[in-house]
């Protein structure tokens, strides 16, 4: 069983600041990489950043420049630097993992239970 704690979220002004965290747990191999996704009210879940386990990031169009993305793979963490937020980027923020398994050649992937961040004045 694999369990992805996330942390962090919660109400902020346009314009500020916040840190998500996620830790993961459980019987895993590997992490082939963790990252963050989002879905706001009415929206498809979507893609804000990812990390593999050699350090490559990628992030949505929408946050470059404002998020940063980072992790530690012994500490099976990752975390989400948010700045300048925007009302748009109010949404359930989920932890992703993508892993795998000695015995198998697919890679498996995890959620965890989402964190609410809301950008509001």
């Amino acid at each position: 069983q694999v369990q992805l704690v996330e942390s962090g979220g919660g109400l902020v002004q346009p314009g500020g600041s916040l840190s998500l965290s996620c830790v993961a747990s459980g019987n895993f191999d590997g992490i082939f990489a963790m990252g963050w996704y989002r879905q706001a009210p009415g929206k498809q879940r979507e893609l804000v950043a990812r990390r593999t386990s050699g350090g490559s990031t990628n992030y949505d169009d929408s946050v470059k420049g404002r998020f940063t993305i980072s992790g530690d793979n012994a500490k099976k963490t990752v975390y989400l630097q948010m700045n300048s937020l925007k009302p748009e980027d109010t949404a359930v923020y989920y932890c992703h993992l993508e892993t795998s398994y000695s015995w198998s050649d697919r890679i498996y992937d995890y959620w965890g239970q989402g964190t609410q961040v809301t950008v509001s004045s």
